[in-house]
């Protein structure tokens, strides 16, 4: 199932040929099925080198990654959710897709810089002046 396509969005799709799985021992419940079978998942993809994927989006999913990417630029995403291998397979596989959606989102807008009215910074001014009165009265009377 590795050889089949993962289709992540519109023009976006990694080859089979990019996707290697391989099948380790998973712990957690399952009794001896956990000791004899396989079914935990280690999908690997070469983000670095993958021909699929735009410079940004590979930058982004760089950030995204964090220790789940090798220094060779190789992501490893390991499932063993699931007791079945088919069905941790599917998760490892939904995994990358949902990691590489993240990383394909537009930038958000510019920040538009504003600046207060000319009103709400008198308004500010003079509440502060209203404050400062208040607890001058609260003081000592002076001597005059």
């Amino acid at each position: 199932m590795a050889s089949d396509p993962l289709p992540i969005k519109g023009s976006i799709v990694i080859a089979g040929w990019e996707l290697t799985e391989q099948f380790v021992l998973a712990g957690g419940p399952g009794g001896q099925n956990v000791n004899k079978v396989s079914t935990a998942v280690q999908l690997f993809f070469d983000l670095k080198n993958s021909p699929s994927l735009s410079d940004r989006i590979k930058a982004n999913a760089t950030k995204i990654a964090g220790r789940r990417l090798s220094k060779d630029g190789v992501l490893m995403i390991e499932a063993n959710r699931f007791r079945s291998q088919e069905r941790n397979r599917e998760d490892a596989r939904e995994r990358l897709k949902a990691l590489l959606l993240e990383a394909a989102e537009p930038p958000p807008p510019p920040r538009k810089k504003t600046r207060p009215s000319k009103g709400a910074v008198e308004r500010r001014l003079k509440a502060k002046a209203g404050r400062s009165d208040v607890k001058r009265m609260r003081g000592k009377p002076t001597s005059e």
